[in-house]
C-alpha cells in the first residue's frame, strides 16, 4: 500500500514535529491547540490528508494516515488526537449527498468537522428537516471546527415502531452551536473536547446523515467502512503516545539517571533493561498489528467490500489490546523515572495521563476483545463495532 502523492504531506508533517514537541506544555496549558500551530498544521495538509484529490486533498491511504497520526502523537498526544478528529472530516461529510459534499469543500480542502458520536440529542422530523435539541460531550476540536455534528435519536414519526430507536446525525455550521467550557480532565487536555449544545435548532434533511449505515457519495477505498478506519486511527495515536514515552525515557537516561538508594545508574540496571526491552517490543508489536490489519482492511475496501464484516471482530478487538500494551510501556517508563515524573513539568507525567485518559474511550474498552473471542470460537459476534 503505497501513496506517492502523500510525500509532500509526510515531509511537511515531519518538519513540524520538533515545534509540536517543544510546545506540548503550552498546548496542555491552553487546553487546545494554539491558533498559529493550527495554521501550521493546516498548511502542512493535516486536515486535508484524506480529502479526495478531486477536491484539493491528498486522498492518503490508510498506512500514510497511520504514520502521520502516530508521528504527531509521538510529539504530543493532544496534537495527534486533534488532527485525527479533524482529518476524519471527509469520511463524515461523504455521508451527505454529493452536491452537499461539493458545497462543503467549495472554498478549499481544509474543512474541519467536530462533534458527538454518542446519541445524546433528539431530532423530531418536520417539513424539510428536523428540529434538534441535544448536548454532546467529548466534542474534540470544537473551538476551531467549521461544522459540528451531533448524533440523535429520532422521535415522533422518525423512529421504527416497537424496535430500537432510529438514529441520525445532524450537521450544523459551528456558529449555530454553543460550546460549553467543560474540558477539565486528567489527560489529553490539549484536545479541547468540550460539550456542545443546540436547542430547538432546525437541521435541513440534506445536512443530516446516517453515521453507521450511510453510503459514501465519493468513491475510493478510503471511504468504505469509515468507522472501521477510525478504530485503526485511534490505535495509531495510542502507539504514538507510548513511543513518545520511550523517547522521553531514553533522553532522561542520557544524563546518567540514578534512583535514590540504587547502586548503579538506571541504564546499567539489568532489571530495568529487561523492563525497557519488553516495553519497546510491546510498542513495536502494537504498531505491527495495526499495520497488518490496515493492509487487510485496505485490500478489502479496494477489491472485496463484502469481506469487511469478517474483519470487524479483529479490528474492534485490536484497539483495547493495543491500548493495553501502550499503557504497559508508558507505565514502565513512568515508574522507572522516579519522583521527578510526578511533577507537572515532566513529559513522562503527561504521557502517563494522556494514555490513561485515552484508555477510557469507549472504543478501547476491553469488552471489544470478546468480539475476537467469539470469532475464534465460530460464535456470533454480539457487537457490530
Amino acid at each position: 500500500m503505497e501513496d506517492q502523492h502523500s510525500d509532500g504531506l509526510t515531509g511537511a508533517v515531519d518538519a513540524l514535529l520538533p515545534e509540536v514537541s517543544r510546545r506540548a506544555g503550552e498546548i496542555e496549558a491552553a487546553r487546545g491547540l494554539p491558533a498559529d500551530l493550527l495554521d501550521s498544521l493546516r498548511a502542512a495538509g493535516c486536515f486535508r490528508m484524506f480529502v479526495p484529490r478531486s477536491h484539493g486533498g491528498y486522498e492518503a491511504d490508510l498506512h500514510t494516515g497511520l504514520r502521520v497520526l502516530e508521528s504527531l502523537a509521538r510529539a504530543d498526544g493532544s496534537t495527534g488526537w486533534t488532527v485525527m478528529i479533524g482529518a476524519e472530516t471527509p469520511h463524515l461529510v461523504a455521508m451527505l449527498s454529493r452536491d452537499r459534499f461539493d458545497k462543503v469543500y467549495a472554498d478549499g480542502p481544509d474543512v474541519v468537522v467536530g462533534g458527538g458520536f454518542a446519541p445524546q440529542g433528539r431530532a423530531e422530523p418536520v417539513d424539510g428537516g428536523f428540529r434538534v435539541t441535544g448536548r454532546w460531550a467529548f466534542a474534540s476540536g470544537s473551538r476551531h471546527a467549521d461544522w459540528i455534528f451531533g448524533n440523535c435519536v429520532l422521535t415522533g414519526d422518525g423512529g421504527p415502531a416497537g424496535g430500537p430507536p432510529a438514529m441520525r446525525s445532524m450537521l450544523f455550521p459551528a456558529s449555530r452551536v454553543t460550546v460549553h467550557d467543560t474540558w477539565h480532565v486528567l489527560g489529553l487536555r490539549g484536545t479541547g473536547s468540550h460539550d456542545i449544545e443546540v436547542a430547538d435548532a432546525f437541521c435541513p434533511t440534506e445536512e443530516s446523515f446516517d453515521l453507521f449505515t450511510g453510503v459514501p457519495c465519493v468513491p475510493g477505498p478510503g471511504f468504505v467502512a469509515p468507522l472501521v478506519h477510525f478504530v485503526l486511527h485511534l490505535g495509531a495515536v495510542a502507539v504514538g503516545i507510548a513511543q513518545g514515552a520511550l523517547d522521553d525515557m531514553v533522553a532522561l537516561l542520557e544524563g546518567g539517571r540514578q534512583r535514590l538508594y540504587a547502586r548503579q545508574s538506571l541504564a546499567e540496571s539489568p532489571a530495568f533493561r529487561l523492563q525497557l526491552g519488553r516495553a519497546d517490543l510491546d510498542v513495536r508489536a502494537a504498531r505491527a498489528l495495526l499495520r497488518d490489519l490496515a493492509d487487510e482492511l485496505w485490500a478489502a475496501c479496494a477489491t472485496d467490500p463484502a469481506a469487511i464484516p469478517a474483519l470487524h471482530p479483529r479490528i474492534s478487538a485490536a484497539l483495547p489490546w493495543v491500548t493495553e500494551r501502550a499503557a504497559a510501556a508508558v507505565d514502565t517508563c513512568y515508574r522507572a523515572a522516579g519522583g521527578g515524573a510526578a511533577r507537572d513539568s515532566s513529559p513522562l507525567q503527561r504521557r502517563f495521563r494522556d494514555l490513561h485518559t485515552f484508555s477510557q474511550h469507549a472504543a478501547a474498552a476491553e469488552g471489544w476483545l470478546a468480539n475476537n473471542g467469539a470469532r475464534v470460537l465460530g460464535r456470533p459476534v454480539e457487537l457490530a463495532y
